[in-house]
C-alpha cells in the first residue's frame, strides 16, 4: 500500500511539474514584436537611401518553434530631399516614406531563405507620378521583390545573397528596339563579427553585386562591383535599468567613390 502512495505523489508531483512547464512555455511565448530605430541616415546594401534622420519601425509575428517570421518594416524622416516634377521641372520637397514586407523562414541556426517586397514610395506623387501602392510596374521605380539566403558558416561569419526578382524598380536594361531586359540583380555580402566584449562588439563586411544577363545592374553601372564595404561598431549603453544599443557603421562604396558615417539607435 506504501508503494501505492508513492507512486501516487510521484504522479501527483509529475503531472503538476509539467503542467507548470507547459503554463510557462505559453506564457513566455510572444507571437508579435514591435520595434524602432531611430537614424541620422537610412544605408542599404552600399545605397544612402535617405541621406538626413529617419525613424525605421516594425511589426513582427514570429512562430512558436521561431523558424518562421512574417513582419512589415516602415520608414519616415524628418527631414526633405529635393525631387524634379516631371511636368513642370520645378524641385519638390518630399520626405522619405518606406513601408516593406518581408518573410523568413529558417531551416536551421546555420540557414535562412527570406522574401522582400519593398516599396519606397518617397517623391512618387511629388514627381508627377500617381502613387499605387500594390503596382509592380517596373518602369514605375518603387515596388520590387528579392529573394535573399542566407548561410552562417562560422557562429559569428554570415554569408548573404539577395536577388531582386525580374526587374523591379528599374533593375533592367533598355535593348536597341526598345524593349526592357531584366537584370535578376545578385548581391553577396560577407559579414563577421571580428572582436567582441561584455557590450561592445565590432564586425567587418564586404559586399558586391553583379548580373548574369545585362550589362547594367539595379546597384552597379556595369555588369559587376564591389559596392560596400565597411564596419560596424555596436556598443550597449546602460542608463539605470534601461540598456540601450546602438550601432555604427562606415561604409564606403568603391564605385560610387562614397564614403558614411551611420548612426543607429534601437530605441525598443
Amino acid at each position: 500500500m506504501r508503494s501505492y502512495k508513492s507512486l501516487y505523489i510521484l504522479l501527483f508531483f509529475t503531472c503538476n511539474m509539467i503542467s507548470a512547464q507547459e503554463e510557462k512555455q505559453v506564457e513566455n511565448y510572444k507571437p508579435f514584436s514591435v520595434g524602432a530605430h531611430l537614424k541620422n541616415m537610412h544605408l542599404w546594401h552600399g545605397f544612402v537611401v535617405h541621406p538626413g534622420t529617419m525613424i525605421a519601425t516594425t511589426i513582427e509575428y514570429n512562430s512558436r518553434n521561431k523558424k518562421f517570421t512574417f513582419g512589415v518594416w516602415g520608414g519616415a524622416s524628418f527631414s526633405a530631399t529635393d525631387i524634379e516634377n516631371i511636368n513642370t521641372g520645378e524641385k519638390e520637397s518630399a520626405y522619405y516614406q518606406e513601408f516593406s514586407i518581408y518573410s523568413l523562414y529558417r531551416f536551421s541556426d546555420k540557414f535562412f531563405i527570406e522574401a522582400v517586397s519593398h516599396n519606397n514610395y518617397t517623391g512618387v506623387e511629388e514627381r508627377g507620378d500617381k502613387l499605387k501602392y500594390w503596382s509592380y510596374d517596373k518602369t514605375q521605380g518603387y515596388n520590387f521583390v528579392d529573394v535573399n539566403f542566407g548561410y552562417n558558416i562560422f557562429p559569428h561569419t554570415l554569408l548573404y545573397l539577395a536577388t531582386i526578382v525580374g526587374g523591379g524598380s528599374g533593375d533592367y536594361e533598355v535593348q536597341d528596339d526598345g524593349t526592357l531586359k531584366d537584370s535578376w540583380t545578385h548581391y553577396f555580402e560577407v559579414s563577421s563579427k571580428v572582436w567582441k566584449n561584455e557590450d561592445s562588439s565590432l564586425s567587418l563586411f564586404a559586399g558586391g553585386a553583379w548580373s548574369f544577363i545585362t550589362d547594367k545592374t539595379f546597384y552597379t553601372e556595369g555588369t559587376g562591383n564591389i559596392i560596400n564595404v565597411g564596419a560596424t561598431f555596436n556598443k550597449k549603453i546602460s542608463i539605470k535599468s534601461y540598456v540601450l544599443p546602438v550601432d555604427v557603421t562606415a561604409m564606403w562604396n568603391p564605385e560610387k567613390e562614397k564614403t558614411v558615417l551611420q548612426l543607429d539607435i534601437t530605441l525598443f
